[in-house]
Order: structure tokens, then sequence, then C-alpha cells
């Protein structure tokens, strides 16, 4: 686990730069965030970033900054998921039919939610070019680790990048071992550090400048839990279950975390299985 201090949330909506609009909206995610961001991207064409919200009254919220947007002379063209999680896309099918907007998004996640309809699917290599004064050029990446069709979008010239749930200034990012792949994550995050971005846009909390660094920490901290799981391993020679691994490999976490990081745990041990290292038996773990 990592980063539970409470950091600020996003205000709404915020300028956060020429192009580029915030708006943070109340939803189903994990403590302590209580937010998901959405972005407004481009200064003439406009893609709206995470239809998050599936309460009424937030939806009301962020209907009235899209429309305002389009009294400033702007013109809205699609609603963008970057994954499938139920805080990113509370609001899509409601959204999309108010505003008449179409739903993009990758096909991994567009298979996730059979019941919302996603008009364009993109993947890695596609470009949402937003037309402006100043046009933009959002590069797909496809990021998949935390979720399967997890998607971010990256503006070289601006140096800017959105990414969804691959970090935050609030909260934890969490590896679920059903859906996520804990090595994947860790290789797209040092693809994204390589980026040297001067801002990142998160799902949860502020913007983060120059975010490179924390990147970089993301995959330290991740591998230190891994060694710690390694050690907790090594000290079972007998094996263990998730419920004897938790308290070895994270003592150094707050007890009431445990449930939450027995889910990253796990996550750790389905990766040591994939490379060879550990061994699973009946429920027990140990060094292969």
């Amino acid at each position: 686990m990592m980063r539970n201090e409470r950091a600020p949330a996003m205000t709404r909506p915020v300028t956060i730069g020429k192009g580029i609009v915030g708006f943070a909206a109340r939803t189903p995610t994990l403590p302590p965030a209580t937010t998901t961001n959405s972005y407004a991207l481009g200064e003439h064409e406009v893609l709206l970033v995470e239809p998050a919200t599936p309460y009424d009254d937030e939806q009301r919220e962020f209907l009235a900054f899209a429309r305002a947007l389009e009294t400033e002379g702007r013109r809205l063209v699609a609603l963008f998921a970057t994954h499938h999680h139920p805080d990113h896309v509370g609001g899509a099918s409601a959204l999309s039919h108010a505003l008449g907007l179409p739903l993009w998004g990758h096909a991994e996640t567009a298979a996730r939610l059979p019941g919302i309809a996603f008009a364009r699917l993109l993947g890695e290599g596609d470009v949402v070019v937003l037309a402006g004064p100043v046009p933009q050029a959002w590069r797909v990446l496809h990021t998949p680790g935390h979720a399967p069709g997890h998607l971010c979008l990256y503006e070289p010239r601006l140096a800017v990048a959105v990414v969804g749930d691959m970090v935050a200034s609030e909260g934890t990012i969490l590896i679920d071992p059903v859906e996520g792949d804990m090595g994947r994550y860790l290789v797209e995050l040092e693809r994204l550090a390589k980026l040297d971005l001067e801002l990142a846009l998160p799902a949860h909390g502020a913007p983060i400048p120059q975010p490179t660094a924390l990147f970089h920490h993301y995959v330290a901290h991740r591998r230190m839990r891994e060694a710690k799981v390694k050690d907790a391993l090594a000290g079972r020679a007998e094996g263990a279950t998730l419920d004897e691994l938790v308290p070895i490999a994270y003592a150094d976490t707050k007890r009431e975390l445990w449930p939450i990081a027995q889910v990253s745990l796990e996550a750790h041990l389905v990766e040591l299985l994939r490379r060879g290292v550990a061994r699973l038996d009946g429920g027990v773990w140990s060094l292969a």
C-alpha cells in the first residue's frame, strides 16, 4: 500500500492550462478519495474525459459544466473513458444521452460494459486531434495493469498526460489479482516515466507537476513490497495462506487496511507465480 495520506482534491471547475479544464465529481470510489476527476481537453473542439459520477445531483452539475463550455463557443465531440471501473463510467449512459455525445474507449473496456454503447474503440497508437487556435493531438497509450483496457492520453507538445488510475495524488492504486497484472502495471509506469512529463492529470486528487519522480516512486514502492512478500514466504518454509502472510508482508501497514492489503498481496503473489518464483497448492503459497 502507499500514499494513504489525504491530499487536496481538485476543485471544480478549475482551469489547469490553456485548453485543459478539470471537474471533480463525487463517485463511489475507494477512500480516502471521494471524487473522480473529469477533464475537458481542447480549446475549440473538446473531449470530455471520464463520465464518472452515477449520482443525479452530480450529473446535473457535470452537465451544467459541459454546457457552459458550449456557451463559450467550444464544440463537444465525445466522452472518453480511461477504463471500465464504476467510479469512471458511472454516468456514461446518462451523460452520453443528455449531451448527445458518443462514448469512446478501449475494446477491453467496452467488452466489460455490455450495457453501454461505445461508438469508437481506441487503442495504442491512435491520435485524437482537437481543433483550436493551436490544435491538440492526444496520443492514445494502452496502459493495462490496473485494468485490461486502461488508456492514457498524451499530448507531446504540452508534455501533459491524462493518466487515469495509473497514479494518484489522493489515495492508492489497487491492483486486483483477477483482472489486474502487477508486472504489466510496473512496465507501464516505467513507460510513463520515460515521457518526461510536465504534468500528469490523475483520476483522483490534484494534478501532479513534474510526475516522473512519482512514477519512479510507485515502481520502487512495489519492488520493495515484492521483496517483503518474498521474505515472508522465505520465513514460512511450510507455506502460508494469504491471511497468514498479510501481517508479515504488511507489518508496516495499519491493521484496518489489511483487507485491502490482502488484495495487493495476492496480486504480487500471482506475479511471482507467473515468474516461477512462487507456487500455489490448495490455497497455500510458498517459494518455488
